[in-house]
């Protein structure tokens, strides 16, 4: 009980800061596994390289869609779960957690495994790209359960308020593929292969110690699959909950498979050039949405307990922080453009091309923090269906018709600008459920004091 005297009685900026940092610090960590391979890929001085490591990219979005599911999901119903007292239902939710993130790995893997060209195609690499991309994808593939299960329960353990052994324990996994990459890319020679090779170790560390943090730290999260086995059903209600989070990735995928395939049309060094353009701004977004995450254990717990002051106190706080975040790392992505964009493209026409994409891509991100807060706080209060619909205006209903509508009437420029369009239209509508959301508790406040 001790690890819940965070959410109920510390202030609210201190359980704010205490959640976010290393809420923060862990999707960076998840940052830094994407910009990594890419990094130390494009040391080699091989854009195709580069392209194949973009091209292979959605279909890892799918698997970790269904971590961050699993992981999102677990970890708003168990905290809402022990905020209600209710401690036996939190050990059965802990014990599906684990038991599907290992499941759903397993058949991510064997379906990978079983369809690599035929996936590929799919996903718009070229011919010149398949045999890179191929091996990148066979290699990630064998690790997917160890993926699966360290983002999931990264998040999951956070319904207790163990906040400090999760970030450990991904930063371990960060730490061995960053120490991992250089030796198996450039001094072993072995480039996409040794890339893919670095993650499945670095996941595999990071695994192991999420394991021994959670029988040291935590009282709800139990292994043994009995608990699961008792009530299914209720992994249905998790994965539900989790949807927003998870669909929003699943939709990222897809729409990246779609961009790059009207890429496509532009040769490789347009894949690259996106890629770079995207991974340069992935900092300001993910961090954003860092912070939304870190807090949804707060707003959650207040809400299952019903303290409803609480609650509204730390969504206007958690409002001010992603905000102020937002204006100034986007200043200082843009005017550090160049030197963020030499980070992965080495070809001059390839970089001024990234620049160009850059500056489309960068226009709406000082904003989506409202975004992830709305879609957060919708899913704290067990909101789903209203959760799922923002998250799929974004990367779905707006951004994958927008692609296409842009493409034909702006070309190459039209690609980035769909995701100009697409994140102003869902930050617009997720904020007017959001709002509705803070109106409906300050109405509960102020009919709670006229009762009294």
């Amino acid at each position: 009980m001790g690890n819940e005297a965070l959410f109920r009685e510390k202030g609210v900026w201190r359980a704010i800061i205490a959640l976010v940092v290393p809420s923060v610090l862990t999707i960076l960590i998840m940052v830094v596994y994407n910009i990594a391979d890419m990094f130390f890929i494009s040391m080699l001085g091989d854009d195709d390289q580069v392209a194949a490591v973009a091209v292979v990219g959605p279909i890892f979005s799918l698997a970790t869609a269904v971590a961050t599911m699993i992981g999102a999901g677990g970890c708003a119903v168990i905290a809402r779960t022990l905020g209600a007292g209710d401690r036996e239902q939190a050990r059965t939710l802990s014990s599906l957690c684990i038991w599907a993130a290992i499941g759903f790995g397993a058949v991510f893997s064997l379906l990978l495994l079983s369809a690599t060209a035929p996936i590929l195609r799919l996903l718009g690499a070229t011919e010149n790209l398949i045999p890179h991309a191929g091996t990148y994808m066979r290699i990630l593939a064998l690790g997917s359960p160890l993926m699966l299960f360290s983002i999931s329960m990264a998040s999951t353990i956070r319904a207790e308020g163990i906040i400090l052994p999760g970030m450990i324990s991904n930063m371990a996994g960060t730490v061995t593929n960053l120490l991992l990459d250089p030796l198996f890319i450039l001094s072993f020679k072995m480039g996409v292969a040794g890339a893919a090779l670095a993650t499945v170790l670095g996941n595999l560390v990071s695994s192991v110690m999420l394991v021994f943090a959670m029988r040291k730290h935590a009282s709800a999260m139990v292994f043994s699959p009995w608990y699961a086995i008792r009530k299914p059903v209720l992994l249905l209600h998790i994965l539900a909950v989790g949807l927003p989070n998870g669909i929003s990735s699943i939709l990222s995928g897809l729409a990246s498979t779609f961009s790059n395939r009207l890429l496509n049309a532009y040769g490789s060094g347009a894949i690259a050039a996106m890629a770079a353009a995207g991974r340069s701004v992935l900092v300001i977004t993910m961090v954003q949405m860092g912070i939304c995450i870190g807090v949804s254990p707060l707003l959650a717990y207040n809400y299952g307990a019903r303290d409803r002051t609480r609650l509204r106190e730390s969504l206007q706080k958690t409002a001010l922080l992603t905000a102020g975040f937002g204006f100034l790392s986007a200043a200082g992505c843009w005017f550090g453009r160049e030197h963020l964009l030499a980070l992965f493209l080495k070809d001059a026409a390839n970089l001024a091309l990234g620049s160009r994409f850059l500056f489309w891509l960068i226009l709406a991100s000082p904003f989506l923090g409202f975004f992830y807060l709305s879609s957060n706080y919708l899913q704290a209060a067990g909101k789903a269906f209203q959760a799922t619909l923002v998250s799929v205006l974004r990367q779905g209903v707006l951004l994958i018709p927008a692609l296409y509508l842009m493409h034909d009437l702006f070309g190459l420029t039209g690609i980035a600008a769909a995701h100009t369009a697409a994140d102003f239209g869902s930050i617009l509508a997720a904020s007017v459920l959001g709002l509705r959301g803070y109106r409906q508790i300050a109405a509960a406040d102020h009919a709670g004091k006229s009762s009294n």
